[in-house]
């Protein structure tokens, strides 16, 4: 349940926004935001992060209830180290995040040890209901840490894994193979959002590069699925940039008949667009659409699309947010003009409220038509030189996971 402190602020959210969306002259796409959690607690040792959730519809073999069964996956990380995660857990809701489970542990994602003190593992994973087989399918990118610190120079691989409705647990997961070329040992879909084409084949976002090369590159690459394999059939635009580290964690997304890509990038976000999903323009910087830079950076940003118009959610400066580490919250939402490929900033609105933790690293949920679920753990790291919040910290935060529950006004019916 919120305290009074977080209900006072979803309250504040839910009123920013309809203010905001009342003075756009665009007419946006109307919605009201219900704030919930899944999970609070921390301890001031570990948190979870990457909060990320799948939707199995109703009424069929893999969920016989009248409500989809909303399956999150989350990982816990050493607040003492770097990007150190642990395996994924599983937690689950079967009335629309009224109640949630515990948190499960998924014994297929175990770290695996190497040699030389090398450990394996799997991070930054997104579950998507695949209607075509219908599958939940996950996936992310394997990590490599040796005396648990993350190796600089590592080969890096797509994995992906099914989901055991019977048995409510992940089934062993596996790495998509890529084409024997020296740029794709380092690549995967971290933090990446996909897109499910109607006869079945993905969408799938990635970034890569060789192993020593310091700028990573963007591509989306068309994968087929036959409900336990997932195969690479081409890739598209190799998009670059020599800004420091290039482009990385790309998320699709299709508004009418055009793809949308955002980029992330350590100095600024980066937005394209292209006819096919696989092919695109010459990226952009993300600007506001009175032409000011939006401020999003070096973190992921992610779509949101009604029938009627695409949105963007992200984080940025100028929120008065400096006290946030890379200015990773609040997290916001806001209409984008498809045309101009710019955010609407009179649509601008707070999806989860700020407490001195970041929410940057989050995920979007298809769970009703009626409904889209944004998900984000409250990431305990702040500026050094600690990096590790307290317990008793100034904003109250305290790892909870966040459910923004975007109830449109009007049903949102396919996209494609």
């Amino acid at each position: 349940m919120l305290n009074r402190y977080s209900a006072a602020l979803a309250l504040f959210a839910f009123a920013f926004g309809w203010a905001a969306a009342a003075d756009s002259p665009e007419k946006p796409v109307g919605y009201r935001v219900e704030l919930t959690a899944a999970h609070h607690g921390f301890d001031g040792t570990d948190c979870w992060v990457h909060a990320r959730a799948g939707a199995i519809p109703p009424g069929i073999p893999a969920n016989a209830g009248s409500t989809p069964l909303v399956v999150m996956t989350m990982q816990k990380l050493l607040l003492t180290g770097s990007d150190v995660f642990y395996p994924l857990h599983t937690l689950w809701t079967g009335d629309l995040g009224k109640t949630w489970s515990k948190p499960r542990p998924e014994s297929v994602f175990a770290r695996r040890e190497m040699n030389n003190g090398v450990e394996m593992t799997v991070c930054d994973f997104w579950p998507q209901w695949h209607q075509a087989s219908g599958k939940l399918l996950g996936t992310g990118h394997t990590v490599w840490y040796q005396d648990n610190r993350v190796m600089h120079v590592r080969k890096r691989h797509t994995a992906y894994a099914v989901y055991d409705t019977t048995a409510r647990s992940w089934l062993p997961w596996k790495e998509l193979e890529m084409p024997d070329d020296a740029r794709f040992e380092n690549a995967g879909a971290g933090c990446t959002q996909r897109h499910d084409l109607p006869g079945g084949d993905i969408l799938l976002p990635i970034y890569f590069k060789r192993p020593e090369d310091k700028c990573s590159a963007t591509t989306v690459v068309r994968c087929r699925f036959d409900g336990e394999k997932l195969s690479y059939v081409e890739h598209g635009s190799e998009l670059t940039t020599n800004v420091p580290r290039g482009f990385g964690e790309p998320s699709l997304a299709k508004c009418g008949k055009r793809f949308f890509l955002t980029l992330r990038n350590d100095v600024t976000g980066y937005v394209t667009s292209g006819p096919d999903g696989l092919h695109f323009d010459a990226p952009k910087v993300w600007t506001f659409d009175d032409g000011t830079e939006l401020g999003s950076y070096n973190t992921q940003q992610h779509w949101v699309v009604h029938n009627k118009a695409i949105f963007l959610v992200y984080t940025r400066r100028g929120a008065n947010n400096d006290h946030v580490f890379r200015h990773r919250a609040p997290l916001l939402m806001a209409q984008v003009d498809p045309q101009r490929l710019c955010v609407i900033r009179s649509t601008e609105r707070v999806l989860v409220p700020e407490r001195g933790a970041r929410l940057g690293n989050f995920g979007v949920t298809d769970v009703l038509p009626g409904e889209t679920w944004v998900t984000a753990a409250e990431w305990m790291q702040t500026w050094g030189p600690n990096y590790v919040m307290t317990v008793d910290n100034p904003g109250g935060a305290d790892n909870a996971i966040w459910v923004a529950k975007i109830k449109w006004d009007e049903p949102n019916g396919s996209v494609e």
